[in-house]
């Protein structure tokens, strides 16, 4: 039985195998975890962190872990090339269907060739799935903590199918990413440690974006820039990407890619749902959605957004509108320095 062969044309670029024990990478993790650097993401930090480290938690009768990775990457230009101030950025892989949806549907077909007992994972399964496939020989977890093919990058969604068959494995690549600081350099909140291969999640703009309910911390709300879901730019920047491959499959096609804030900051939550609800960006909640929305018409110092502001400045949730009032003042801010200087 060819797995790879299977996975290929059960729609997945890479696949690999490893043994279903214990993680290499659990203590590293508890050490994470433990220094507060998950912030709120509880689902990481509560009784499913140990859960993780031990597939066999999972299915008992696991022998093996076929990892695999679908490419998401699709034509449109990196983050680092899009300066439209009018427009908010979207994280590239929420373009287009929830990609759990699609993990799910192409692991049932490769599971359903497969005998004996099995378990499809996704990232909502306890699984440490990037260490396991980083052992399947998918890649190597880079200074940015992706994971990059050599030569296809990093534009891909992982998933896992733990098997009670006793499989070959596979090896891991070695570490390429050298000397290079690039996404170390360029992220604007210093959210990857000064010597790459640890994120504090606490001060990454995907976290802030996404994950975190309440108010963004002020110090960070200028490094978001126009990212109103998730950020790109550790990946955008990465040489492994400069010749990533690109997917032609519909399901990651862009449905709103780099909506006009304006409008995002029009809609209401029947609007915001039926926009958004079979995408990632669902995950943010319309409240987070809005907040984000708040903090990019801020850092984009476009006057003619003070309407769009002093309307989610009357929004009902406190923190819309604190972040609403904050944008307001950094517009204000602008204006006086125009007025001072004589323009």
């Amino acid at each position: 039985m060819n797995i790879k062969q299977l996975a290929l044309e059960s729609g997945f670029q890479l696949a690999g195998i490893t043994p279903a024990v214990a993680s290499p990478d659990g203590e590293r993790y508890r050490n994470w975890v433990d220094s507060g650097q998950a912030g709120e993401m509880k689902y990481l930090t509560d009784r499913r962190a140990d859960v993780r480290m031990y597939p066999r938690l999972l299915l008992s009768s696991a022998r093996s872990i076929i990892c695999v990775g679908k490419l998401y990457n699709t034509p449109q230009p990196y983050s680092t090339s899009f300066d439209d101030a009018e427009r908010g950025w979207i994280s590239r892989y929420a373009w287009g269907d929830d990609y759990h949806d699609v993990l799910r549907r192409d692991l049932g077909k490769l599971a359903a060739q497969l005998p004996g007992e099995h378990k499809i994972c996704v990232d909502t399964a306890p699984l440490l799935e990037r260490s396991y496939a980083y052992r399947a020989g998918l890649g190597w977890i880079g200074k940015n903590t992706c994971l990059i093919n050599e030569p296809l990058g990093s534009w891909f969604f992982l998933g896992e199918i733990l098997t009670s068959l006793e499989l070959e494995a596979d090896a891991p690549p070695p570490d390429r990413c050298g000397t290079c600081t690039r996404c170390i350099d360029a992220c604007p909140t210093r959210a990857i440690s000064e010597a790459g291969y640890a994120l504090d999640a606490r001060l990454c703009i995907s976290y802030f974006t996404i994950e975190l309910r309440g108010e963004v911390p002020e110090g960070l709300r200028a490094g978001a820039g126009a990212n109103v879901f998730g950020c790109d730019i550790c990946q955008d920047v990465c040489p492994w990407n400069r010749r990533a491959p690109t997917t032609d499959d519909p399901a990651f096609a862009p449905r709103h890619l780099a909506p006009p804030l304006d409008k995002m900051a029009a809609l209401t939550q029947e609007e915001f749902r039926a926009m958004f609800r079979d995408t990632p960006v669902w995950r943010a909640k319309y409240n987070g959605f809005l907040r984000n929305v708040a903090i990019a018409m801020g850092n984009s110092g476009r006057p003619e957004f003070r309407p769009a502001l002093e309307h989610l400045a009357s929004h009902a949730d406190e923190v819309v509108r604190e972040h609403a009032f904050w944008a307001l003042s950094g517009l204000d801010r602008r204006q006086t320095a125009r007025t001072t200087v004589g323009y």
